[in-house]
């Protein structure tokens, strides 16, 4: 098994391969980069951003037509929303393997503050290792360290370790351990 990564073109150059060897390290599973092969779809022009919900669905269509069966991760760098939330950083859809990130409210930048790459490449990681975490039928965990903990702002992200906690590496071993 292995976690592919789909890297859109309008996402920040040049980190893919930290990332993926990142993530890779995290999650205990070989990750492969390539460049985006997913129709974008899913943007409300009134909010400007994209619809995680719909592109979604087009990760799943891509995935049927190709005949994907490894988890998909895709990183885009359009902001996204879903219904209730006025953004999310990411989503994941367990059902069917596939996850995307956004990279818009990664970046220092977007706060007003100097651009860092380590920054960059370290909340990236963060977050793509989360949802995929998801796609391995883990769930949100309570403990603020956890890679597995929902952030809902950046400096919640930031204080994640790029770990699960024991109980959700537990998890994550038996999920991944063939019966």
């Amino acid at each position: 098994m292995h976690i592919h990564i789909f890297w859109d073109s309008l996402s920040p150059p040049g980190l893919q391969m930290p990332v993926a060897r990142t993530i890779s390290a995290v999650i205990g599973v070989p990750a492969t980069v390539s460049e985006n092969h997913v129709r974008i779809m899913g943007y409300v022009n009134e909010r400007k951003q994209i619809d995680a919900q719909v592109l979604l669905e087009s990760i799943q269509t891509y995935k049927h037509r190709h005949s994907v069966k490894e988890p998909l991760l895709l990183v885009i760098n359009q902001d996204l929303f879903k219904n209730g939330n006025s953004f999310v950083f990411g989503l994941a859809r367990q059902t069917v393997g596939a996850a995307v990130i956004s990279t818009a409210r990664l970046g220092n930048e977007y706060y007003g503050r100097d651009g860092n790459d380590d920054d960059l490449i370290d909340r990236i990681t963060k977050e793509g290792a989360h949802e995929v975490g998801h796609l391995f039928g883990l769930e949100h965990c309570g403990n603020q360290e956890c890679i597995m903990f929902r952030p809902d702002t950046l400096d919640e992200l930031d204080r994640k370790k790029k770990m699960f906690c024991p109980t959700c590496r537990e998890q994550l071993v038996a999920h991944l351990t063939p019966d």
